[in-house]
Parts: structure tokens; C-alpha cells; sequence
């Protein structure tokens, strides 16, 4: 009743002056409810304006499109969204091949083939392609991000596990241009260089005693494999090439990539086994993978880490 008054009282007052809104709780809401549900409405505008709506931007247009340009690309073209210059080469084969690698997209084609069925094979088979390129620049950008800083306390992978950098001018090793110390948490090379080598100098001391223990374990690693697998290797070269961690040929001879020291053991492994199997089997033939597997049983995951995991880059 007392509140029937108040209202009353307000609708009369000669002052004009407006009523204070009523309290969340006395108008029967929960304090938790939103003011605005009991605050008073605004009043109307005496004029009301149409104005027009502004015409909607399609969202693609406000992206801008992905784009994989390889570095000798003289064609592109548009794949779904995306933007892919390639390589194509005229080549002497029976149909279209392509192959995504650490540059890009590269094209082998008949040179009776038109472009237009060129550029048709790849949308055919966009999914894949794109999907390859957007993992090919994932693994650079993990590559750039492992990009080792030569300098005292620079930290590289041997042998699956951090290994730090220690600037030695003292020569307080025994070792030939340095000396490894292991730890129980992390092992360290000295290196024989004083504090104020420049960086160029570092990494050239360091790859100098990698290429040396890379040896040593290779070696190593090749005398027990080989006879396991009925073959005999003859010679081991070392390579640093970027995109490939070792071949074989008929002759035994053998070549690896000392770059491999950065990995654990059992990946090591592989990829000798790998060469060693070559020398029985010329070829990627499933006779081929066999043989690895006597040796190796679970190559499938170590050649899938090691195509996914990334050495650092040196330079």
C-alpha cells in the first residue's frame, strides 16, 4: 500500500522533478539481473533517420590470399584460396608429375601437354598440393626458429639431446680442436677459440669436431649393421647437403650426413641400415623396405620423425 502512495505522490508532484527508479530487488528482480532490465526506457527520438546499410564485404576479400612462390617459378596459379607460382619444366614423360619441396611447387610436363590441362592437373589434386606447401613452410619456419647463435653458451642437438658451447682458451682438454664434457643434466664442447672469436669461427671449430665424431660413429654404426644385414661397405664419404641424409652405391661405397649427429641414436640408425640395405636392394621396392626391417623393425616412425623434425640451420 505504502508504495501505491509513493507512486501516487510521484504522478502529482507539481515539481516535475522525474521518480528515482525503483531498486532491482524491490521490483522483484534478482540483484545478480542486469540494470538495464529495470532501468527506465529512453525517450524516443522526435525524428527518426533511415539511413542505408552499407553493403557487406565478403570476408576472403578482407584477407590477403596465401601465396607459395618458388624461387625459379615462371607459371602460377590459383588453387582454392591460394596464390602458388611454380617451376615447370617441359620434360620427355608420358604424363604430368609434381613435387613439393623446400622451395615450392615444381612441374615436369610433356611438351605436347597445353597449359591449360597443366594448370587443370593441379586443381585436380589442389588439396594435396596446398596441403603439402602449408607443411613444407611450417617445417622452414621451425628451421628458422632452431637457427643456432654462435657465440659462447650456444646450445645445438647432438645426439637427440641439448649440448652447450663452451669457449675454451685455455686448451684445458685433450681432445684435437675440442673435447666433450659430459654432464648429468646437459653436456658441453670446448672449443680451443678465446671469448673474442667471431661467429664465423665458432661454428667452424664446432663443425669441424662433428664432422670428426661423425665419423667415428658412422663408422661404428656401419660395422654393426653391415654384417647383420650379409653386405660389406667399402668407403664412407661425409655430406652436408640439406636435403638428403645419405646414398649408397653398388660398389660399397657410402655416403652420410654428418648433420645427422643432431639426432638421437635410433634415427641414426636408420638411415645407415637404410644405405646398407641399398646394397642389396637397388631400389624402394617393399623387398627393399623388408630387408631394412630385419635390422630396424620400427623405421616407419624413425623415417617419419626424421621427415618431420628438422636439423638446425648453421648458416
Amino acid at each position: 500500500m505504502q508504495r501505491l502512495v509513493q507512486l501516487a505522490l510521484d504522478l502529482f508532484d507539481p515539481s516535475g522533478a522525474p521518480a528515482a527508479a525503483p531498486s532491482p530487488v524491490a521490483a522483484g528482480l534478482k540483484p545478480n539481473q542486469p540494470q538495464a532490465l529495470v532501468d527506465q526506457a529512453p525517450v524516443a527520438p522526435k525524428t527518426i533517420v533511415q539511413r542505408p546499410a552499407a553493403p557487406a564485404v565478403p570476408l576472403p576479400s578482407l584477407l590477403s590470399p596465401a601465396e607459395f612462390r618458388h624461387p625459379q617459378a615462371n607459371r602460377e596459379v590459383l588453387l582454392g584460396d591460394a596464390v602458388v607460382a611454380y617451376a615447370l619444366q617441359r620434360a620427355r614423360r608420358r604424363s604430368i608429375g609434381f613435387s613439393v619441396g623446400p622451395d615450392g611447387l615444381s612441374v615436369r610436363a610433356p611438351s605436347w601437354v597445353t597449359l591449360g590441362a597443366v594448370d587443370a592437373a593441379l586443381r585436380e589434386k589442389s588439396d594435396w598440393i596446398l596441403r603439402k606447401l602449408g607443411e613444407a613452410r611450417e617445417r622452414q619456419q621451425r628451421m628458422e626458429g632452431g637457427r643456432i647463435v654462435w657465440a659462447h653458451g650456444a646450445v645445438l642437438p647432438y645426439l637427440g639431446e641439448p649440448l652447450t658451447v663452451v669457449l675454451d682458451p685455455s686448451h684445458g682438454f685433450a681432445g684435437k680442436g675440442g673435447a666433450l664434457v659430459t654432464a648429468t643434466e646437459q653436456s658441453s664442447l670446448h672449443i680451443g677459440l678465446p671469448h673474442s672469436a667471431s661467429p664465423a669461427q665458432i661454428r667452424d671449430a664446432v663443425q669441424a669436431w662433428l664432422m670428426r665424431d661423425a665419423r667415428r660413429h658412422f663408422t661404428e654404426r656401419l660395422d654393426h649393421f653391415a654384417p647383420l644385414l650379409g653386405v660389406r661397405w667399402a668407403s664412407l664419404r661425409l655430406s652436408s647437403a640439406n636435403t638428403r641424409w645419405g646414398s649408397a652405391k653398388a660398389d660399397g661405397s657410402i655416403r652420410l650426413n654428418w648433420r645427422l649427429l643432431h639426432y638421437r641414436p635410433a634415427i641414426i640408425d636408420y638411415v645407415v641400415a637404410h644405405e646398407l640395405a641399398h646394397l642389396r636392394v637397388m631400389d624402394h621396392s617393399p623387398r627393399f623396405w623388408d630387408t631394412v626391417a630385419t635390422v630396424v623393425p620400427d623405421y616407419a616412425q624413425l623415417r617419419s620423425h626424421l621427415r618431420d623434425e628438422p636439423a638446425p640451420l648453421w648458416d
